[in-house]
C-alpha cells in the first residue's frame, strides 16, 4: 500500500506520482493515467483472477481501447497501478449518463498475485478523489451475486459501499446484479 494520499499534478487527468517504501525497502508504486503498454498486462489479469467471462474481459479492453484511440472522451477514466514498471491493477471510471454528479466504477481489479496488499483500497480511494475533484457525489458499482464473486461483494461493503438494490436473474437466470453505492458528501 501507498505510505500516504498520493499527491496529484494539476493536470486534468489527476496523475498520482508518489513513490513509498515498504517493509524497509524503497520501491516505486503508483497510480498513474493509463498508458497504451498497460493494455496487455490488463488483459493478463483480468485472465489471472479466474473471476471473469470472456465476454466481460472483452468489454474491459473495448473500454481501455477506447480511452486509449480517443483521449478527447470523459466517459472512461481509467488508471493503473504500477510498482517496479509491473501493472498490479487498475480502475475504470466515468460519469454516469443523464444524471448530474453520479459515476460509475465499471472495472476495479488486482492482479491475484497482487491481492490482499492494499493495492485495491488504493485505487478505490484514488478513485473516490478523482469522482470529488469532478464534483461527484455518488459512486456506483454492478457486480454479479454468483459466488466467484463473493470477494467483489465484500471489497465494495469494507469499504463503505451499501447494497442499494438487487435485480433477480438480470444477467441469466440464477444471476442476479447486485448494485453497490457510495456517497462520497
Amino acid at each position: 500500500m501507498l505510505n500516504t494520499v498520493p499527491e496529484v499534478d494539476k493536470s486534468p487527468r489527476g496523475i498520482a506520482k508518489e513513490p513509498s517504501k515498504v517493509g524497509g525497502s524503497a520501491r516505486r508504486r503508483f497510480i498513474r493515467a493509463l498508458k497504451p503498454e498497460d493494455k496487455e498486462p490488463i488483459h493478463q489479469l483480468l485472465i489471472e483472477t479466474g473471476v471473469f467471462s470472456k465476454q466481460e474481459i472483452e468489454i474491459a479492453l473495448e473500454l481501455v481501447d477506447i480511452a486509449l484511440t480517443k483521449p478527447q472522451q470523459r466517459d472512461y477514466i481509467i488508471f493503473s497501478y504500477v510498482e517496479e514498471g509491473e501493472v498490479l491493477g487498475y480502475y475504470c471510471v466515468g460519469p454516469t449518463p443523464a444524471t448530474q454528479s453520479t459515476f460509475d466504477l465499471y472495472w476495479i481489479a488486482v492482479k491475484p498475485s497482487a491481492q490482499a496488499r492494499g493495492i485495491g483500497r488504493e485505487l478505490n480511494m484514488h478513485a473516490e478523489n478523482l469522482v470529488r475533484r469532478k464534483q461527484g457525489r455518488l459512486v456506483i458499482a454492478e457486480t454479479s451475486s454468483q459466488p466467484r464473486y463473493e470477494k467483489t461483494r465484500t471489497f465494495y461493503l469494507k469499504h463503505g459501499y451499501s447494497e442499494l438494490s438487487r435485480i433477480r436473474d438480470y444477467y441469466k437466470i440464477g444471476d442476479d446484479v447486485v448494485v453497490y453505492g457510495k456517497y462520497l458528501t
